[in-house]
């Protein structure tokens, strides 16, 4: 029988976000195609109402752990467990980001540009090197980070978030021709506008929507679907060949 290259089966993932929105799109696809879930974020009821849902509908494994992506030692105690309980990581979605402000970069505080680089990049960084060794010794891995088409252009109003998405795709880069030997392959995948509770104000105003989606060529919002499916893709061995990419899902904005 041929082997479904999609197929998770044995595999054991770590997403973080991974509650709401992309994160959870990913891991009931990560779930759906076998693969043993470990959920995280910060607040453990909406992890445990997920991985409830998740085990009644595809009655895979599921792991929710509640860690701030912003903190190394929380980040360390999610590893831990999760190698207490499933005894390797195969595949790493960091995936929690965050944007504090909302203006010109002149209104940033040095409070704020240390906030939005340390959850964007340094953790997403630091959680890898914790990664690296046991993926190292199980043969290789896959890491998955979730940028955004603001790292590439940059937004209005979201000038350092945009910063931190730019240093994060020159992470994944590195680390894939870095890590390469060792069997770990980085990939990154860069959405653009995606019909999630944060765009909620954009997508319930039809007008606005309008103004945002008539020029691209794919004129419409992308769902958080659309984004799961080439995860699940990075992570699988169907992409056995691809390291070191950004995958921008954006409908064509950045055309």
């Amino acid at each position: 029988m041929k082997k479904d290259l999609f197929s998770l089966d044995g595999k054991v993932a770590i997403i973080t976000g991974a509650s709401k929105g992309i994160g959870e799109a990913i891991a009931r696809v990560f779930a759906q195609y076998g693969a043993k879930v470990v959920i995280s974020s910060r607040k453990q009821a909406d992890l445990d109402k997920l991985a409830d849902e998740i085990r009644q509908e595809f009655g895979t494994e599921v792991f929710p752990f509640a860690a701030h992506a912003g903190d190394i030692n929380q980040l360390q105690e999610l590893l831990a467990k999760t190698l207490e309980i499933f005894g390797k990581v195969d595949i790493l979605v960091n995936n929690a980001a965050t944007n504090p402000v909302y203006g010109p970069s002149l209104d940033c505080s040095g409070e704020a540009f240390d906030k939005i680089i340390q959850v964007n990049v340094k953790s997403p960084f630091e959680f890898a090197k914790l990664l690296h060794p046991f993926m190292k010794q199980n043969g290789g891995g896959s890491i998955v980070n979730i940028s955004s088409i603001a790292g590439s252009t940059p937004d209005p109003g979201l000038g350092m978030y945009s910063v931190s998405k730019a240093a994060l795709n020159m992470l994944t880069k590195v680390l894939a021709k870095e890590w390469g030997p060792d069997g770990i392959r980085v990939n990154a995948l860069s959405p653009g506008l995606i019909k999630t509770k944060f765009s909620q104000a954009l997508w319930e105003n039809p007008k606005m929507l309008e103004h945002f989606t008539k020029r691209l060529p794919i004129a419409r919002m992308g769902s958080v679907d659309e984004i799961a499916a080439l995860v699940l893709y990075l992570a699988s061995d169907a992409s056995a060949y691809t390291t070191g990419v950004n995958f921008q899902v954006d409908g064509g904005t950045t055309i």
